[in-house]
């Protein structure tokens, strides 16, 4: 990346899109590079002794601190707690680092630990470690939270981008966009006739409903920053095939895509907290999506595109019919939204 293109980092290089992905490609990959970290995975999955674990971290700088379905706590535990399930592991332990900025009003930072207790409750894991920092008035938004999980894998599935295969079912575990517009309606005061709220939840139970039914699992993403079109971006260039999907099989709420139409938003791009995309063989397809639905919480899972053997890309076959590539927005859509 040529400093003289981006000699200041900018809020858009923490979006989820081009620049953020520039950034990494650029600067701490080559810096850090590994076999690990070279999986392009949402955690690093090693052996230690004779268990497989799962490794992730996290940072949560959310703007506002809290929001319709959730706040700043609920999102670090399951935000990490899903990355790990997304690797396939079974959750285990978390450690939790608080930075609080000078003024922080003790009612607040109360609030959000005990949702951050409740949602390791929920989720089966243990917060185990942490730390606590200070910084001077003005000089941290009230408070950021970083996260790091570790995880078990009690499997002999290989799961990750690179796994993807020719004639793979993409499937989507249920409606997109809640959390992005929730968000936004937090942070700018804005009303709509429907309370949205974001889908922030646990994926665990879904997750492992289908490593227990046996279901042969080839990748597993969850839908943060940068929303499904990053995700499938993000998975085409490590698997190096084609991504075919169809919008009229790509769930969007009625509120929530008349929100994206008032403030011009695709929800493509909007950031999901509790949704995640599969990658299954054809046969699997029926199976997963039966567990998908005893397991998901309500959320209704679709079948939404297959792999083929083109060159890598993503395709999206248009409600009208029509076909256009989707590629990753230079940064994101709402910036602070995790």
């Amino acid at each position: 990346m040529p400093i003289s293109d981006y000699p200041q980092i900018m809020l858009a290089h923490g979006g989820g899109g081009k620049l953020m992905h520039d950034l990494i490609e650029k600067v701490f990959v080559p810096a850090f590079e590994n076999p690990l970290l070279g999986e392009r995975h949402d955690g690093a999955v090693f052996n230690v002794g004779n268990a497989r674990l799962a490794f992730t971290t996290d940072s949560y700088v959310v703007k506002p601190l809290f929001f319709p379905g959730g706040d700043i706590g609920t999102l670090a535990v399951n935000g990490t707690v899903n990355d790990l399930a997304m690797c396939g592991a079974r959750p285990l332990y978390l450690s939790a680092g608080f930075i609080l900025e000078e003024g922080l009003e003790t009612e607040k930072l109360w609030q959000i630990v005990q949702s951050m207790k409740l949602s390791a409750a929920d989720a089966g894991v243990s917060l185990v470690t942490g730390d606590t920092k200070v910084v001077d008035r003005g000089k941290g938004d009230e408070i950021f939270i970083n996260t790091a999980g570790v995880g078990v894998i009690d499997h002999d599935l290989s799961i990750g981008p690179k796994q993807v295969r020719e004639g793979d079912a993409v499937i989507l575990s249920g409606d997109i966009g809640r959390h992005g517009i929730a968000i936004m309606a937090a942070r700018e005061g804005l009303e709509f006739e429907t309370a949205i709220e974001s889908d922030c939840a646990p994926l665990t139970a879904v997750v492992h409903a289908l490593i227990d039914g046996g279901v042969d699992i080839h990748c597993m993403r969850d839908l943060t920053r940068g929303g499904l079109a990053s995700a499938l971006v993000e998975i085409t260039e490590s698997c190096g095939r084609q991504i075919n999907i169809e919008e009229s099989k790509i769930g969007v709420r009625e509120d929530v895509r008349g929100a994206c139409e008032i403030l011009g938003f695709d929800p493509l791009y909007l950031a999901n907290e509790g949704r995640f995309v599969l990658f299954v063989p054809e046969s699997e397809v029926d199976r997963s999506l039966e567990i998908m639905s005893l397991n998901g919480q309500g959320a209704e899972p679709a079948r939404i595109g297959t792999v083929s053997a083109e060159a890598e890309g993503v395709i999206l076959k248009s409600i009208i019919g029509a076909n256009r590539i989707v590629d990753m927005f230079s940064g994101e859509q709402l910036p602070r939204i995790c």
